[in-house]
Parts: C-alpha cells; structure tokens; sequence
C-alpha cells in the first residue's frame, strides 16, 4: 500500500508541474491561467482517482485532497472551483459507496485551502514547511474521519489499513507541493516584478526629452533610445558596437569616459557638459551618467544626455540683460499699477535713491511737478497704443533737485496681451542741456559781446517781414558800422578793441526797446533790427531817424579802455521794410550800402538807402565781373606815348594800358585800373600788360629802328610786393626775348611807403638783370630822402599836377626846382610829365628840364601810330635834314603854335 501511495503521490506532483507551465504561458492572461491551472488540477485529481486505494467497493483513497487544497491555497477560488468542479464529477461518476463522501471530501479540500489563502492573507498562517505539512496531515485526518462514516467502515478499521504511513506521506506531499507551488509563484511574481520594471525603465527610458546610451565602462554603446536622431552626432546604427573616443570629436569624448570613470568610482551621478555640430545644428549638451550597481567587471553605466541649448542660450541672454541692466542708464522696473520692483546701480547714481529707499513705492514719487496733466496723459495714451513712450521729462532727485532726463518706457505683456510690467531707461541729460545751451549760443549769439549774430537776426528779420506783412506795421534795418576802430585796435591793443566793442553794445542795447534785436555781424559792425513802426512812411522814417540820432549821440561819449578814454563815432545806413516788397538779402544789402554812404560822406552820420546808390553799386559790380572776364580775353590792348626831348626826338615811349570793351568801347584807364585794385584783379591785370610790353620790347630790339628805344610799363604795388614777381620777370622775359636794359619799371612813389626795405630788395634783384626804375608821380609821396637815397633808381617824373600850374604858381615852381636839383645831385635822368602848354615847357626848360612827356608833344596813340612817328623822326635825324637852326626854328614853332592854342581857348 505504500509503495501504492507513493506512486500516486509521485503523479501527482509530476502532473502538478504542469500548473507552473500554464501560468507561465498565460500569464498576459491573468484570469485564463486560473482556470486552465484549474482544469489541470482538476484533471490530476481524475488521474489519482483512477490510481486509487480501494478500500472496499466504492471506497476509494487518493491524493485528490492534496491537489484541491494546494490549488485552492495557491491558485484562488477559480483555480480550486474549476479542480474540485472536475474531481467532483468525476467522483460523482464512479458511484459507489463512498461517493458521496468522497465527492464531500474533494469539497472539504477546497474549502480548507480556500480558509488557509484567506488566513495568510491577512497574515494570520505563513506558508512555511511545517505549516504546510499540519496543513496536509489536518486534511486527511478529517479525510479520514469523513471516509469512517461510511458503512461497513471504521476509524479503526481505515486507521488500520491507512494507518500512521497516510498521513505522513499525504503531509508530505501536501508540504512538498505547496512550496513547489509557492516557488513557482514567486517566480511568477518575480517575472511579473520584472516585466513591470522592464515596462517602467522603457517608459521611463521613452520619456527621457532626448537621447539614453547604455555604455560599458570602456565607453562602447550597447544601446542607444531617442525621440531625433538629429540629436545624434552620427545615426544609431552606426553608433551601437562603437566607442564614443572613436566616434565623437576628442575633446569630447574625453571628457565623457572622465565622466564614466567618475561615475563608476564615486558610486554617485556624473553630470558634464559639451556642445557638439548635429544635424540639427550646434547644440549644448548635458550629460548624466549613472552606474548600474551589482554588475560585475566590465561595468555598465547609462548616460541620459539633454539637449540644453535653449537653456544655455536663455542663461546668456539672462546675463548680457543683467549685465545690461547695470548699464550707464538708469533702469527701473514696475508693475502694472508702477509700483516699484527694481531698480539699478545707475538709478541710484542718478537719482540718488538706493533701492530699498523706492521698492513698492509707486513711481509717482520722482515726479518734479513740471508737467501738467495734459503731458501724462498723452503719454499714457501713447504707450497703450504703441507699448512704447520716449521722450523728454523733467523728475526730482532725492535732494530735491529737478533735472531733465531721456526717458524711455516700454510696456511687457502676457501671452494674453495684459500689461504685467513697465520698464523704464533714463539718462540724465543735464549736461546734454548745458551743452545744447552753450551750442544754441554759440549759434545765435556772438561770444564776446552777447548780442545775436547773423544767424539769429536773419531768423528774426525774416519773421518780422512775414509778421509786418500781416500786422501792416514797418520797420527798419540799420546798420552800424564804428568809424576808426582799426586805429584804436592797432594802437591800444586787441585787449582794448575787444573792451569797446563790449562797451559798444551794451550802449546799443540799453537804447533800444526790448522787442527790437541788436546783433553783432563781426568785427566793428552791429546791426539793429527796429519793429513796429507806425504804418506811414513818413512817421515810420522819422522814428528811425530819431533813434539813430540817438544812437549817434550815444556812440560819440568817450569809451573808458583802461586808464584812457577815447571816442569813436559811428556811421549808421538805415533801410526802411514794409512786407516782402524786399527779401531778407536785398535789406541787408541796402542798409549796408547806405552805411558805407554814410562813411563816404564824412563818417558819424545817418544815411536811409537810395536805390540810385544801389544801381551804382549794381554798376559798379558788373563792371567788375566784366573785367574779370576780359582778363581771359584779348580786350586789352597797349597804347604808347613818346617821351622826347625839347627839339621833338623820341628817346622812350610809356606803355599805356588801354580796354577794348565790345559794348562800352574804349575804357580809359582811371576807370579800370581802380576797378582792378578794388576787385582783386591787379596782380593778373599787372601780369597780363607786362607780357604784352616786353613782348612788343623784343620785337623792337630785333628791328634796327627801334632797337635804341627805351619802354617804361607801370608797375603796382601788388606786382612790386608779390613774393614770386623776380622770378616771373625772368620767365617773362626769357620767354618773350625782351632787353632788360631797355626796360623801365615806373614806381609811384606812395607805394613804397609800406614796406621800403622789402622795395628796395626786389628793385636790386631785378636791377641785376639790368631792369630800370623810374619814380612816377615824384614829389606826390612822403618818402624821406634818405629812403630815396637808397633806392636803385634810374629817373624821376615831376608829376602833372606841378606842371599844370606853371608859371603861375611859385611853390610849383620852386618845387619844379628842388626836383631838378635832386636829379641831378644823384645823377638821375628827370621827365617832366603833362606839358601841355608853351608856357609849361618855356618854365620847364629855363629850370633845366630836358626832357618831357605829353600832348604838347605827343598824345598816347597805337603802336602802328607810334612806330610811323619814330620811324620818320629817325629817317630825318639820319638824313641830316634837321639841322641845329631848324632844330630851334621847330621848337619855336610848337612854342608859338600852343601859345595860339592856348589863346584860342581862352
């Protein structure tokens, strides 16, 4: 019998094995596995039962108690429904006498295991072995009592047959099975724990923002899991297998496997970071490495990178705002309702509150009271319009003291377009506004006087012609111009010229209203402009002239300039306006010419404008202009008159500078000449009638003629005091051929006053090249005679305003005489100019004058005009046609013949 139990014993647990196989085949399927574990058991416990102990027909033992408990424990109350379900009917089939209380005992097995899950449930019964085993060993004892109730049966009788050996082995069994099932349950429950820590690590591993790598400690991917694979220096395929030294650049890559060393060493997370050129551009990384523990060498370690570009970019952008907020500029940050919140190093400065002093305060409190309310709420209203106010405000510093500054506001919004912040840069701008100031006066006023300069009295002239237009009132533009300025500039000093000026205009300026402007144009000259003028001429003309009566008078007191007190008049040109008959230039340009009239006629006195001075002016400006363009012609032309002694022969002829205009005709030379000082024309005038001379004097010293002749050519100040005149003398005459021996350079002798020793050097320079120098106009100048002395000179011209008068006048005669006797004490060649009359030349000849220029005996005429007279004169003298008698006989006949003259003019 025992060895019958313990085969039936050795089935069952071999079939029992086949629970542990369902579960784990079905274990997706919780409920599924529970009853196919069911139908197993219930299947086992039909194979037991055919297997069975017969204890007398239809009583039958089996280890269906062991099954249907272990099921009942182990599998739940599916599992031992669906085994007893089985064994019951099974038993039910067979019939018998024991069936009833062998089906009873297959439900006594159910119940008892379904009790023991519930007590260990609660934790009141461990399934231990040797609880398993009082388990299985209470079982079929109460088996056992069930089976005794049977008839014919007894607990003597069974106890007999079953005896002791039953119950061991069936607790056995029962312990046996039960920590089979309980192993394979933790198995199960340890399959379950894994694949559920499986399922977190991947759906942890799938939320990881970007890139997981399983690495071993050499660095070598074994797997890598990411949401973008642009993320990825190189694509995943190429990466697993590989070390990340052999794949990423090598400075990262070092930096990694210090990284995973560390990790693997310290026990504790490894954070680093790199940047590395993806295909989705340069990005930042953040590494975290952690080691797995409880491996074995090699080691594995999981590194959970990040792509934290935006991050690092957010951070910059956080620093560069913070280092701009403690910028130069005040900053200050508010909320909605400008209160407070922040302000910087800069505001402080500036306002001189720290920031504990104005947060939670509302900004309010820097206001200096300046602006209106109108002024907030424009700017109110611009910046709820546009988020953005800039401009300029007036605030109160924390002294008390109110500057301006550049404001800007700018308003933050939400995402839903609510205003949550204002932020406000400021840059004090008070010294911008002392400059601006300062540029402003310098624009519009003059420095040293205060009054307006020319700018600012054109502004204002031109506001005053639109305002006269519309009022119907006049007004007048004077100007004022003081007379010898220059004189006390020059002898007092720049110091004192600078304290009349000053003194000047404060006079100016406390004479006239306040409405009228007073302005300073440079150097002595001060413009006023008068408004509001009565509207009729006559009454408007007579105000003007009031005030500058007035003004004269005031001007004319004595200046005290340090310790001495000068006076010095002005001359004043009034221009009287109405509207915009006039522009702005054409007044200014009238009152000034009536100044200048004004000083034309004697100085300290009024002049109003009158057009016939401004056509004159006009004139005088065209006739200018048509100088300068006549320069750039061929207008100019020489005339030459003959110089001669008394008997008529021609030993030099005078270059004579004449203008060919094609409207005017024949300019004479008073009138250009002075033109061409006046404009600035002389040096090219002088230039021009230079060449034409020498050029005309080297075509006379190739012609036998006229090779004897000597030419003289007026020389200007300018030419004389040019610092490069020697050296274009030598080119001109290089270049034309001319004998400078036969070449005379006429000097009046006023402009030599100026610089004589500076004459005298260019007259020796160019008296080496054997040019000669006669003195025009003699006795007209104030050079000393020592001066004259020294100057290289070859002849003297009495000029003819001493011959004009002779013989009436004495003191020409004497002065004629005194002339004479200088030529000839330093042995100079002397002409009288001008002789027009017989008596002229009968004084001029009995003083001892020899030779002479004029109408008497030659006007100024053309060079074929002039060529024909010396041309004949020579042919007689050589013919010898002109003897000494007739020589005589001739002069007396010019003699005779402009003694008639005379007495037919008069």
């Amino acid at each position: 019998m025992i060895l019958e139990l313990i085969q039936t014993v050795a089935l069952l647990l071999a079939l029992s094995l086949l629970h542990g196989f369902s579960m784990r085949a079905l274990a997706a399927r919780p409920r599924l596995a529970e009853t196919a574990s069911g139908l197993i058991f219930g299947t086992v416990c039909v194979v037991g039962m055919m297997l069975p102990i017969t204890l007398a027909p239809g009583v039958i033992v089996d280890g269906r108690s062991v099954l249907l408990s272990m099921a009942a424990l182990f599998g739940g109350p599916l599992t031992g429904l669906v085994a007893g379900a089985i064994a019951g009917a099974y038993r039910l089939w067979l019939g018998g006498g024991g069936m009833i209380v062998g089906t009873t005992v297959i439900a006594l097995g159910v119940a008892l295991g379904l009790a023991y899950r519930a007590a260990w449930a609660r934790g009141w019964l461990a399934r231990k072995p040797l609880s398993l085993f009082a388990f299985g060993v209470t079982v079929h004892a109460l088996s056992m009592v069930l089976i005794a109730q049977i008839p014919e049966q007894s607990i003597a009788r069974i106890y007999a047959v079953l005896g002791l050996p039953y119950l061991l082995i069936m607790g056995a069994a029962t312990t046996l099975l039960g920590l089979l099932l309980q192993d394979l349950a933790a198995r199960q429950q340890n399959e379950r724990s894994l694949r559920e820590r499986e399922a977190r690590l991947r759906a942890v591993a799938g939320a990881v923002p970007d890139i997981l790598f399983v690495l071993d400690e050499n660095g070598r991917c074994l797997e890598v899991m990411t949401h973008d694979e642009r993320l990825l220096y190189r694509d995943a395929e190429s990466v697993l297998g590989h070390r990340l030294q052999d794949i990423l650049p090598e400075a990262v890559g070092n930096l990694l496997m210090s990284a995973i060393r560390q990790a693997i060493v310290s026990g504790t997370p490894a954070i680093t970071e790199y940047a590395l050129d993806t295909p989705s551009g340069h990005r930042h990384f953040e590494g975290r490495i952690q080691a797995i523990e409880g491996e074995a060498a090699p080691r594995t370690v999981v590194l959970i990178v990040q792509d934290v570009t935006r991050r690092i970019l957010l951070e910059q952008e956080r620093r560069i705002a913070a280092i701009a907020f403690e910028s130069q500029q005040g900053m200050m940050v508010t909320d909605a309702r400008t209160r407070i919140l922040r302000v910087n190093q800069a505001f402080t400065e500036v306002t001189g509150y720290a920031s504990e002093e104005v947060i939670g305060k509302p900004a309010r409190m820097l206001a200096s009271g300046r602006h209106d309310e109108a002024f907030y709420n424009a700017l109110w209203q611009q910046l709820q319009a546009h988020d953005l106010w800039e401009g300029e405000i007036w605030n109160r510093r924390r002294n008390g003291e109110v500057y301006p500054e550049r404001l800007t506001i700018s308003a933050v919004r939400s995402e839903e377009g609510v205003v949550t912040h204002y932020v406000g840069c400021f840059t004090d701008i008070t010294q911008s506004k002392i400059n601006e100031e300062e540029i402003h006066a310098l624009a519009y006023y003059d420095h040293l006087t205060g009054l307006a300069n020319r700018r600012l009295l054109t502004d204002r002239l031109h506001q005053a012609l639109g305002h006269g237009s519309r009022d119907g009132w006049r007004g007048a533009l004077m100007f004022i111009d003081l007379d010898d300025f220059k004189d006390i500039n020059d002898l007092l000093g720049h110091d004192a010229g600078d304290a009349l000026l000053t003194q000047a205009a404060a006079r100016l300026r406390g004479a006239v209203r306040e409405t009228d402007t007073v302005a300073r144009f440079g150097g002595d000259e001060f413009v006023i402009l008068v408004e509001h003028l009565p509207a009729e001429e006559v009454a408007a003309a007579a105000s003007a002239e009031r005030l500058a009566n007035k003004l004269l008078e005031t001007m004319s007191a004595p200046y005290a300039l340090g310790s001495q007190a000068r006076v010095c008049t002005a001359s004043i040109g009034i221009a009287m306006f109405a509207g915009h008959r006039q522009t702005v230039d054409e007044l200014m340009q009238s009152a000034d010419l009536s100044m200048y009239e004004a000083k034309r006629q004697g100085k300290n006195r009024v002049r109003f404008f009158d057009p016939v001075m401004q056509q004159t002016v006009a004139e005088r400006l065209q006739f200018e202009t048509d100088l300068r363009d006549a320069l750039s012609g061929e207008q100019f032309e020489l005339h030459y008159q003959a110089q001669c002694d008394a008997d008529g022969r021609i030993d030099g002829v005078e270059a004579l500078a004449r203008w060919r205009h094609p409207r005017r005709g024949l300019v004479p030379p008073g009138l250009f000449i002075a033109a061409a000082e006046r404009c600035g024309c002389m040096p090219a005038l002088g230039r021009k009638l230079l060449e034409m001379a020498c050029l005309q004097l080297g075509r006379w010293a190739r012609d036998p003629r006229f090779s004897a002749l000597r030419l003289s050519v007026n020389v200007s100040a300018s030419q004389l005091y040019a610092p490069d005149f020697v050296a274009e003398t030598c080119a001109v005459l290089e270049r034309t051929g001319c004998p400078p021996d036969k070449l005379v350079f006429e000097l009046t002798e006023s402009m030599l006053i100026s610089d004589m020793a500076g004459a005298v050097q260019t007259m020796e320079a160019l008296r080496k090249l054997g040019i000669r120098f006669s003195i025009d106009d003699f006795g007209t100048g104030y050079s000393s005679l020592a001066y004259l002395q020294r100057l290289p000179l070859d002849e003297l011209k009495i000029d003819r305003s001493f011959v004009r008068d002779l013989p009436d006048n004495t003191s020409s005669r004497a002065i004629v005489r005194t002339i004479v006797a200088l030529a000839r004490t330093l042995g100079l060649r002397l002409i009288a100019e001008g002789v027009e009359e017989a008596r002229q030349l009968r004084t001029l000849m009995d003083e001892g004058c020899t030779s002479f220029q004029g109408f008497m005996f030659h006007a100024p005429t053309t060079l074929d005009a002039i060529e024909a007279k010396m041309g004949s004169t020579a042919a007689a003298l050589a013919a010898g046609c002109i003897t000494e008698p007739a020589q005589a006989a001739a002069r007396a006949d010019r003699v005779a013949a402009a003694e008639t003259a005379q007495e037919t003019l008069q």
